[in-house]
């Protein structure tokens, strides 16, 4: 498979960020994009993540310890793409946490209060931050995301259940809506995988259609 090659000097500002349900197929396609399109990938923190185990045995507990450290950590990830200058290829974006934050909120497992420090929390951040170039979402349905899980056995995930990932995929739905407005969005059937130089293709040509200049006449 031949690369892509990105627009003349667009690739240190070339930022993808890879959106979708838990065991959906983020990392793979982050590791094969970054590699068709010559980006850095940046995944999201699992190995090193010390509230993860904790977070899935008493979700109630360490809900909220847990997504104020996964909004530092993407925080961080985004920032490094930005001033880097080398673009990147994101594992999920930091504005899906407020996805995860507000399912955990409506199942009644972080307390109203958390929710609302935690939203502050992100908007005083989100002045901070350079939006991505775009957006890959990998659309599949909760059904098969579980069956995803449950092939690559990670012990803490057991506990993860198929209402919950439904909640989940209705909270996706508004997001994609809501961040589109702002965010080029490609949305891509993912239930049976996909092709990684149809999905290159696509990026590039979101980052020529940034880079194209307007010009206006008063």
């Amino acid at each position: 498979m031949s690369k892509v090659p990105l627009p003349p000097g667009a690739r240190g500002n070339t930022f993808i960020g890879i959106a979708g349900l838990i065991g959906v197929g983020k990392s793979t396609l982050a590791t094969k994009l970054g590699a068709h399109l010559d980006l850095p990938v940046h995944h999201e923190p699992v190995d090193d993540n010390v509230y993860l185990k904790d977070f899935y045995a008493e979700t109630a507990k360490w809900a909220f310890a847990m997504q104020v450290y996964l909004l530092n950590r993407r925080f961080q990830q985004h920032q490094e793409i930005i001033w880097r200058g080398l673009g990147g290829v994101q594992d999920r974006t930091i504005y899906e946490d407020s996805i995860f934050a507000k399912v955990l909120r409506d199942s009644g497992l972080m307390h109203p209060r958390d929710y609302e420090t935690y939203l502050s929390l992100f908007h005083n951040l989100s002045h901070f931050m350079c939006r991505p170039t775009a957006i890959v979402y990998l659309d599949a349905s909760p059904e098969t995301s579980i069956e995803r899980i449950q092939s690559r056995a990670r012990g803490f995930e057991t506990g993860i259940t198929l209402d919950y990932l439904r909640n989940l995929q209705k909270e996706y739905e508004v997001f994609v809506e809501d961040i589109s407005r702002i965010i080029p969005v490609i949305r891509v059937s993912w239930e049976q995988f996909g092709d990684t130089e149809a999905i290159a293709d696509a990026i590039t040509r979101e980052v020529e259609r940034a880079r194209y200049l307007r010009d206006i006449k008063l």
